[in-house]
Protein backbone atom coordinates (compact mmCIF):
# COMPACT_ATOMS: atom_id res chain seq x y z
CA UNK A 1 0.00 0.00 0.00
CA UNK A 2 1.76 3.43 -0.80
CA UNK A 3 0.91 6.18 1.97
CA UNK A 4 1.49 9.41 1.04
CA UNK A 5 1.33 12.74 3.11
CA UNK A 6 -0.09 15.97 2.22
CA UNK A 7 -0.16 19.59 3.98
CA UNK A 8 -2.41 23.00 3.00
CA UNK A 9 -2.98 26.51 4.21
CA UNK A 10 -5.40 29.12 4.13
CA UNK A 11 -5.98 32.83 5.04
CA UNK A 12 -8.95 35.13 4.45
CA UNK A 13 -9.41 38.75 5.51
CA UNK A 14 -12.39 39.49 7.61
CA UNK A 15 -15.08 41.15 5.73
CA UNK A 16 -18.99 42.98 6.35
CA UNK A 17 -21.82 41.73 5.39
CA UNK A 18 -20.78 37.86 5.29
CA UNK A 19 -21.71 34.84 7.16
CA UNK A 20 -18.83 33.14 8.73
CA UNK A 21 -18.80 29.21 8.01
CA UNK A 22 -15.35 27.33 9.02
CA UNK A 23 -15.50 23.63 8.75
CA UNK A 24 -18.08 23.88 7.11
CA UNK A 25 -20.45 25.37 10.29
CA UNK A 26 -22.07 29.04 10.71
CA UNK A 27 -20.26 30.56 13.40
CA UNK A 28 -22.02 33.77 15.27
CA UNK A 29 -19.85 36.94 14.51
CA UNK A 30 -20.16 40.35 12.93
CA UNK A 31 -18.10 39.81 10.24
CA UNK A 32 -17.38 36.60 7.86
CA UNK A 33 -13.99 36.49 5.79
CA UNK A 34 -13.82 37.55 2.22
CA UNK A 35 -13.92 35.02 -0.77
CA UNK A 36 -14.74 33.98 -4.41
CA UNK A 37 -16.59 31.09 -2.56
CA UNK A 38 -17.59 31.11 0.90
CA UNK A 39 -13.90 31.61 1.73
CA UNK A 40 -14.34 28.75 4.76
CA UNK A 41 -10.62 28.70 5.07
CA UNK A 42 -10.83 25.47 6.88
CA UNK A 43 -12.12 22.92 4.20
CA UNK A 44 -9.72 24.89 1.66
CA UNK A 45 -6.52 24.01 3.23
CA UNK A 46 -8.18 20.49 3.82
CA UNK A 47 -8.86 20.04 -0.16
CA UNK A 48 -5.04 21.40 -0.73
CA UNK A 49 -4.15 18.48 1.84
CA UNK A 50 -6.29 15.65 0.24
CA UNK A 51 -6.06 16.90 -3.39
CA UNK A 52 -2.03 16.96 -3.09
CA UNK A 53 -0.34 14.36 -2.41
CA UNK A 54 -3.66 12.13 -4.87
CA UNK A 55 -4.20 14.38 -7.63
CA UNK A 56 -1.15 16.64 -7.87
CA UNK A 57 -3.13 20.11 -7.53
CA UNK A 58 -4.43 22.32 -5.09
CA UNK A 59 -7.99 24.03 -4.83
CA UNK A 60 -6.89 26.83 -7.28
CA UNK A 61 -6.61 24.23 -9.54
CA UNK A 62 -9.68 22.17 -9.16
CA UNK A 63 -11.90 25.10 -8.56
CA UNK A 64 -10.06 28.35 -9.88
CA UNK A 65 -11.20 31.78 -8.52
CA UNK A 66 -12.32 32.71 -12.44
CA UNK A 67 -14.86 30.72 -12.95
CA UNK A 68 -18.10 31.85 -11.81
CA UNK A 69 -19.49 28.61 -11.22
CA UNK A 70 -17.96 28.44 -7.98
CA UNK A 71 -18.64 32.31 -6.91
CA UNK A 72 -20.11 32.07 -3.25
CA UNK A 73 -20.34 28.09 -3.41
CA UNK A 74 -20.61 26.53 -0.36
CA UNK A 75 -17.08 24.73 0.57
CA UNK A 76 -18.32 21.72 1.55
CA UNK A 77 -19.47 21.07 -2.04
CA UNK A 78 -15.91 21.74 -3.23
CA UNK A 79 -14.60 19.23 -0.66
CA UNK A 80 -17.13 16.82 -1.53
CA UNK A 81 -16.63 16.67 -5.51
CA UNK A 82 -12.17 16.96 -4.26
CA UNK A 83 -13.11 13.93 -2.40
CA UNK A 84 -15.25 12.12 -5.36
CA UNK A 85 -12.06 12.97 -7.78
CA UNK A 86 -9.41 11.34 -5.38
CA UNK A 87 -11.23 8.58 -5.08
CA UNK A 88 -11.70 7.74 -8.60
CA UNK A 89 -7.97 8.26 -8.65
CA UNK A 90 -7.66 5.40 -6.74
CA UNK A 91 -6.85 6.86 -3.42
CA UNK A 92 -8.20 6.88 0.10
CA UNK A 93 -7.98 9.31 3.02
CA UNK A 94 -6.78 8.00 5.99
CA UNK A 95 -7.51 11.15 8.32
CA UNK A 96 -7.03 15.03 8.48
CA UNK A 97 -5.80 16.65 11.64
CA UNK A 98 -6.14 20.49 11.30
CA UNK A 99 -5.33 23.83 13.01
CA UNK A 100 -7.68 26.94 12.74
CA UNK A 101 -5.64 30.20 13.66
CA UNK A 102 -7.72 33.14 14.99
CA UNK A 103 -7.81 35.63 17.37
CA UNK A 104 -11.39 35.69 17.54
CA UNK A 105 -14.44 34.06 17.17
CA UNK A 106 -13.38 31.22 20.01
CA UNK A 107 -13.29 28.64 17.76
CA UNK A 108 -13.00 25.47 20.57
CA UNK A 109 -17.38 24.85 21.17
CA UNK A 110 -17.45 24.50 17.82
CA UNK A 111 -15.31 22.13 16.67
CA UNK A 112 -17.32 18.65 17.46
CA UNK A 113 -19.60 20.12 14.82
CA UNK A 114 -16.97 20.72 12.29
CA UNK A 115 -15.55 17.26 12.95
CA UNK A 116 -18.77 15.64 12.83
CA UNK A 117 -19.67 17.85 9.44
CA UNK A 118 -16.52 17.16 7.47
CA UNK A 119 -16.41 13.21 8.65
CA UNK A 120 -20.08 12.87 7.04
CA UNK A 121 -18.78 15.35 3.67
CA UNK A 122 -15.83 13.42 3.48
CA UNK A 123 -17.43 9.71 4.34
CA UNK A 124 -14.97 9.16 6.95
CA UNK A 125 -15.36 8.21 10.51
CA UNK A 126 -15.31 11.06 13.05
CA UNK A 127 -12.13 10.07 14.94
CA UNK A 128 -10.33 10.27 11.71
CA UNK A 129 -10.56 14.35 11.43
CA UNK A 130 -8.92 16.39 14.32
CA UNK A 131 -8.92 20.02 14.87
CA UNK A 132 -7.41 22.41 16.97
CA UNK A 133 -7.42 25.61 17.60
CA UNK A 134 -5.01 28.27 18.36
CA UNK A 135 -4.36 32.31 18.46
CA UNK A 136 -1.21 34.39 17.89
CA UNK A 137 -1.39 36.26 21.08
CA UNK A 138 -2.44 39.06 19.73
CA UNK A 139 0.58 38.67 17.02
CA UNK A 140 -0.10 39.00 13.00
CA UNK A 141 -2.72 39.77 10.97
CA UNK A 142 -4.75 36.65 12.88
CA UNK A 143 -3.98 38.65 16.07
CA UNK A 144 -4.92 42.40 14.95
CA UNK A 145 -8.60 40.29 13.96
CA UNK A 146 -7.67 41.04 10.19
CA UNK A 147 -8.53 37.71 9.21
CA UNK A 148 -8.25 33.91 9.45
CA UNK A 149 -6.23 31.05 8.76
CA UNK A 150 -5.97 27.18 8.89
CA UNK A 151 -3.32 24.61 8.33
CA UNK A 152 -4.23 20.80 7.27
CA UNK A 153 -1.97 17.86 7.23
CA UNK A 154 -3.55 14.48 5.76
CA UNK A 155 -2.76 10.65 4.99
CA UNK A 156 -3.90 9.14 1.79
CA UNK A 157 -2.82 5.99 0.29
CA UNK A 158 -3.98 3.98 -2.61
CA UNK A 159 -5.98 1.05 -2.53
CA UNK A 160 -4.82 -2.29 -3.71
Amino acid sequence: MKIKSGIGFDAHRFAAGRKLIIGGVEIEHELGLDGHSDADVLIHAIVDAVAGPALGRDIGNLFPDTDKAYKDIDSKILLKKAVDEIRLAGYEISNVDAQIIAQKPKMAPHIPAMRKTLADVMGLEFDDITIKATTTEKMGFTGREEGIAALASALVFRRG
